[in-house]
């Protein structure tokens, strides 16, 4: 999106965050480990980030914090990192599906409250955050925010106020907050990792030495060198200390039937080379490519994707349909959050800065262009015709997701149902409308495989919502 978003797209969908916490027992500096692990997770949320750390030997309630609005490289520099000292640390980075784009709402949260210091970094939505605020209004609390991390923060420090610990806080804390959350917590002495119990985001936890790591993606354990040990089930609160790794699951829903995975984890947002719960996104990728080519065969010449995340669905048609893949796209990488809009006088095509056909490989050809999905369809239209005008005989677009027919309440920046391009409809007028020879999409009843068979929520394609959506649509006031 444009104006203060990510980038340089309006038809692409946003993850909102990453977060990555870490304790070294052996008492090391973890700043500069924590900056490299969000460098891995910078593709979940590329518009603030911060770090936040702490000496577990020295005074109790000292948090030392740096954070700012922009990619990792632009808001830490080596005297920042240096000047972060503690062996417990959060970090986060950002993209905003609830609460504005302001350096007061990038995280991590840090609290000072009756029992010491909470810092927060969460990822996900919840769908009670309006009431739960106004809860906390009404008693008196003063946000600095308006993101619903703040809220649940807040819903911790009080509940810790009267129980024997911050882990027994978090879990009173959940059973309040409704929505979908991966949070990370530090507290004085404490790193606390919990998933809500539907499971929409993903966390884990990894080894380095004497550290413990808990983090978003795998693909951050494996850039900082840690060992995978294993995923923090679906409402479960994972407390590491001196003593080791504690595990409560009293807020595991009893009918694990009923979690719901993120599909668009699968699919688009997470690294190619993380793993959650069990499967693989790389083969998640390559599997919904081969299901594409059994259900929607073409005859063509030239497999390609639409890079990044379209890339390797397109290794999987290819692999199934014995059709050769190429590679159609050469992408600038140097786009990045600062990208700014061409204004419509001078003509120039964000997807053009963006992305350049290679003619010698489509001149004359009969192309199938992969994407992982169509949001409002400008981006598919511009891009079949640069194939066309690079000189492409045919173009046959295949998504390696279904339509998109409802907005999402989770923490995927799926827009409002009019501005939805399958929103009413068919296949066919969505084929129309982009250019393209013909048009397929992935169908709904292979999304459970490319979670290796785990439960998922699919609530944007088939408007079956695990949780019940709010009457309001909390991202209007909260989205911007």
């Amino acid at each position: 999106m444009m104006d203060g978003k990510m980038g340089w797209d309006t038809d692409k969908l946003h993850e909102e965050c990453g977060v990555f916490g870490m304790y070294d027992f052996d008492g090391g500096e973890v700043a500069s480990t924590i900056y490299y692990g969000l460098f891995a997770l910078q593709h979940r949320g590329q518009e603030s980030c911060g770090i936040a750390v702490s000496d577990t030997s020295g005074p109790k309630g000292k948090v030392d914090t740096h954070k700012g609005m922009g990619l990792c490289n632009e808001v830490f520099t080596p005297e920042e990192l240096e000047r972060l000292h503690g062996n417990i640390g959060v970090g986060h980075v950002r993209y905003s599906t609830a609460g504005s784009s302001t350096r007061e709402n990038a995280q991590p949260l840090v609290l000072n409250y009756i029992k010491g210091t909470l810092a927060l970094a969460h990822n996900g939505n919840l769908v009670n955050a309006p009431e739960l605020r106004q809860e906390l209004a009404n008693t008196g609390a003063i946000f600095q925010t308006t993101i619903d991390s703040e809220v649940i923060a807040y819903h911790i420090a009080r509940e810790r106020v009267h129980t024997p610990n911050v882990e027994t806080a978090v879990a009173n804390a959940m059973k309040k907050i409704v929505g979908a959350y991966a949070l990370v917590i530090m507290s004085p002495r404490k790193l606390i990792g919990a998933r809500d119990p539907f499971g929409f985001k993903p966390l884990c936890i990894g080894k380095k030495d004497n550290a413990y790591i808990i983090t978003s993606e795998t693909c951050a354990l494996d850039t900082i060198g840690a060992e995978f040990i294993r995923d923090v089930e679906p409402g479960e609160i994972v407390t590491i200390t001196k003593n080791g790794i504690a595990s409560d699951t009293s807020m595991i829903l009893p009918d694990q039937s009923r979690t719901a995975r993120c599909i668009f984890e699968y699919i688009y947002f997470a690294r190619p080379d993380s793993v959650f719960d069990g499967m693989g996104v790389y083969h998640s990728r390559l599997y919904a490519g081969r299901c594409l080519a059994k259900d929607s065969p073409v005859d063509a010449d030239l497999v390609v994707g639409v890079p990044e995340s379209g890339n390797t669905a397109a290794m999987g048609y290819a692999m199934e349909s014995g059709i050769p893949y190429g590679t159609a796209f050469v992408k600038n990488s140097y786009v990045g959050r600062t990208f700014i809009k061409p204004k419509q006088s001078n003509r120039v095509s964000a997807v053009r800065v963006k992305l350049n056909v290679l003619k010698e490989v489509v001149v004359g050809k009969r192309i199938i262009m992969i994407d992982d999905s169509i949001v409002r369809g400008t981006t598919s239209n511009q891009i079949v015709g640069m194939l066309r005008e690079a000189g492409a005989k045919e173009v046959h677009v295949k998504v390696s997701a279904p339509p998109f027919l409802h907005p999402c309440y989770f923490g995927t920046d799926i827009p409002s149902e009019d501005q939805l391009i399958a929103h009413n409809r068919t296949i066919e007028e969505i084929r129309e409308i982009i250019g393209a020879d013909s048009l397929s999409y992935l169908k709904i009843e292979r999304l459970m495989g490319m979670a290796g068979g785990r439960p998922i929520c699919t609530a944007c394609f088939s408007g079956d919502y695990p949780i019940a959506p709010p009457t309001e649509d909390i991202r209007g006031e909260y989205q911007k």
